[in-house]
């Protein structure tokens, strides 16, 4: 049987010694991990494919920067990674009816949100299950487990990206490494906000009434989730009281999964 893990000291930063990183990690959600995760003491690499951002934030976090275009999931087929958290966080939207959808944006959505994140996984399993120890966090969305109109791209990309953190969490447990998601509702980030125009285009509504009768009508506490709300679930899901916690999908949606 295995022991149970010590708990940490008050105090202790829970990542010391450890490496992680970030996808989508210059901006928005991935920047408040990122920023998370080196507090509790990891050394992070900031993967982007935003330069100057991914730059700029590893240089303030004492990380490093990864400049990467996910979405070019063939450069990733023989990467191997010395990781001991990954967070798949990077993504795009596309807000479109099914017959509209150009069929390269579902594709693009589904590389970068989908195959990219099992490609990463991939690299750093070896690492991973040769030191006993890793945690893949997968930063899905409500939308992974539920479903809105004009987002079948999206909605598809993380229905699939919950399944393949289930099965790294069944292959993953007996060799010390935990695979969960965190599934946020509408979160205050640039990826949101630029959606606007195309939610009200979509549901033949003004700009002005988007944030009330879309993106808040749903959840039962009506605000948009603050980026560090869901990095501090995050950070917890990495540390050593999250231990037993794997294949789950921890909601941070506020009410609109329990409909």
């Amino acid at each position: 049987m295995t022991a149970r893990p010590a708990r940490p000291v008050a105090g202790e930063p829970t990542l010391a010694g450890r490496r992680a990183l970030v996808t989508g990690g210059a901006s928005g959600i991935g920047a408040a991990c990122a920023q998370e995760l080196a507090a509790r003491g990891a050394h992070v690499v900031v993967a982007d494919v935003d330069t100057d951002g991914a730059k700029r934030l590893a240089d303030e976090l004492g990380g490093e920067a990864w400049v990467v275009d996910l979405a070019d999931t063939r450069a990733l087929d023989d990467l191997r990674l010395e990781v001991d958290v990954l967070v798949n966080n990077a993504g795009i939207q596309r807000v479109s009816p099914v017959e509209d959808l150009a069929p390269d944006d579902f594709r693009l959505l589904h590389r970068l949100m989908l195959e990219a994140p099992f490609l990463l996984v991939r690299a750093a399993l070896p690492h991973m299950y040769a030191q006993g120890w890793g945690r893949v966090v997968n930063v899905s969305s409500v939308h992974g487990l539920v479903a809105s109109p004009f987002k079948a791209a999206y909605v598809s990309a993380k229905h699939g990206l919950e399944g393949l953190s289930k099965a790294v969490a069944l292959e993953g447990g007996p060799r010390g490494v935990t695979s969960v998601c965190v599934s946020p509702g509408y979160v205050r980030t640039p990826l949101v906000e630029r959606q606007v125009a195309d939610q009200a285009a979509a549901h033949g509504i003004p700009e002005s009434d988007v944030l009330a009768d879309v993106m808040l009508a749903e959840p039962a506490i009506k605000r948009l989730v603050e980026p560090q709300e869901v990095a501090s679930l995050v950070g917890w899901l990495t540390g050593p009281d999250a231990s037993m916690v794997t294949g789950a999908s921890w909601t941070v949606d506020g009410g609109w999964s329990a409909r």
